[in-house]
């Protein structure tokens, strides 16, 4: 699955064009290093996003099968981790 639509799908940002302009802009790292649109994201991977307050960092459990999952249901498919 593609890094803007994983990060939509698991409720880490609200629209896919949200992510998209975050992987564009150069914000978004997949095991540290910048992550370009079409990159695909795999169980087990490490994104980093920064903010202006800040890192987050994120690990992959599970690649959704469907375009959204339930809110609650966030954490079997990231876990904020970190560093």
């Amino acid at each position: 699955m593609r890094i803007d639509k994983w990060l939509s799908s698991v409720n880490i940002v609200k629209r896919r064009t949200i992510a998209q302009d975050m992987v564009k802009s150069g914000v978004v790292y997949i095991n540290d290093i910048r992550a370009k649109p079409s990159k695909e994201v795999k169980v087990g991977d490490i994104i980093k996003i920064e903010y202006l307050s800040g890192a987050k960092f994120y690990e992959v459990l599970k690649i959704p099968t469907t375009k959204t999952i339930p809110k609650s249901a966030k954490d079997e498919y990231a876990k904020e981790i970190e560093k």
